[in-house]
């Protein structure tokens, strides 16, 4: 038998949930969505959250909402999935990679403060594999008066803000914590994923959570996105069904990005039991690899709780010390050879040729470069029974 690598949890629970919205007649979105929306606010804390189609989505609305375009920079990670960069591409400004923490994966916040300049707009922290950043050094800084003092507002919204955004991409890390607040409260804008692999699966899905400081109406903010996310339509396909209401208006060209309510019933049983359950089974698996790498010196064992941070339990990003590339390509075929799925997250942006051909040099990003290196994801997922993770176990100390 071969150990997947990160299956979806799909029961009857999940399966009857679908088949009552598709036997409701209406599987676009309604009533589901909009009860997945306020559900994800009351768990994370934030005053308003809307559901969409895909993270990227709801990160690009975000960046184009705040006016980000032609000439304008957004900071981000160089380690991260493409779909963080890709999004600033598409709006026509300039990704600023910065590298990461030795320790967690994370973006540097000494490395933030060297990049910033007039131009910059937007700062994209990423909760890698679940960890949150540190967001109080983040959050600070750029209310800080000399970095202020540098932002230039081009639109609106960034002079309603007067200060450089922080978006959080939260792909990894729903249920996570800092200082005890969850993810999704903790910076201005957060948005999470709900794709197959993750720890809360609508199938393709994210959402985008609005925790703006005033004078935003975080409310106001939201409505407009459900606008902005449906082509501009002033009504959607729910509200253009009570009586004399078929007429809308169209205000702007907008995007098509928002969620079905087939996709938000899976998201609903998943958030149920997402805290006591899914969160809980997912940690169990992360202490049994802790508890049987930690005896081997040659491992690096990934930090999934450190002071007022706690991790989703993603990702296990488990890294051996004084190996190079081409060793870890070695091992990770060895583990593959003994049916156990790995997987490598993530390669760092710089050395795909898209963004080498830009000009950017992974020799500029010696800590991503390094952490990629010797990097190998092991299998996490909620059906693991302990036979599999002992196998896991097994798979990853004989390859070594």
């Amino acid at each position: 038998m071969v150990i997947p690598f990160s299956p979806p949890r799909i029961d009857d629970k999940i399966i009857n949930e679908v088949i009552a919205a598709l036997k409701s007649g209406w599987i676009t979105t309604g009533a589901r969505t909009k009860l997945f929306e306020k559900k994800l606010s009351a768990y994370n804390g934030n005053p308003n959250t809307l559901c969409t189609n895909s993270a990227t989505a709801g990160l690009e609305l975000v960046l184009r909402w705040f006016g980000v375009g032609k000439n304008d920079e957004v900071i981000i990670p160089a380690y991260t999935y493409c779909a963080t960069a890709n999004v600033v591409i598409h709006c026509g400004a300039k990704p600023v990679f910065v590298d990461v923490n030795k320790e967690d994966f994370n973006i540097s916040v000494e490395e933030i403060k060297k990049k910033i300049t007039k131009k910059t707009k937007v700062i994209m922290p990423v909760d890698f594999a679940g960890m949150p950043c540190d967001y109080k050094e983040i959050n600070e800084l750029v209310k800080k008066e000399n970095i202020k003092s540098l932002f230039v507002a081009k639109s609106k919204m960034q002079e309603k803000l007067g200060r450089i955004l922080i978006l959080s991409d939260s792909a990894h890390s729903l249920g996570a914590s800092y200082f005890g607040k969850k993810t999704g409260s903790l910076t201005d804008i957060s948005v999470f994923s709900f794709h197959a692999v993750k720890n809360l699966i609508t199938a393709e899905g994210g959402a985008i959570a609005f925790n703006l400081p005033d004078p935003f109406d975080n409310l106001e903010v939201y409505k407009y996105f459900a606008i902005f996310g449906l082509h501009g339509q002033s009504k959607d396909a729910l509200a253009k069904t009570k009586k004399g209401s078929w007429k809308y208006d169209v205000i702007e060209a907008g995007y098509k990005t928002n969620m079905t309510d087939v996709l938000a019933a899976i998201g609903l049983i998943e958030l149920e039991r997402y805290e006591n359950d899914t969160l809980k089974k997912r940690k169990f698996i992360f202490d049994k690899y802790t508890e049987a790498f930690s005896n081997n010196k040659i491992f690096q064992i990934p930090v999934y709780k450190k002071n007022n941070k706690i991790s989703s339990f993603h990702l296990y990003p488990l890294r051996i010390k004084n190996i190079n590339e081409e060793q870890r390509n070695e091992i990770m075929k060895r583990i593959f050879n003994k049916n156990v799925s790995v997987n490598v997250h993530f390669q760092p942006l710089p050395i795909l040729s898209f963004y080498k051909n830009l000009g950017y040099k992974i020799s500029d990003f010696p800590n991503s470069y390094d952490n990629y290196s010797r990097e190998i994801s092991i299998p996490v997922f909620y059906n693991m029974t302990e036979k599999n993770i002992n196998k896991v176990i097994s798979a990853v100390n004989n390859s070594i």
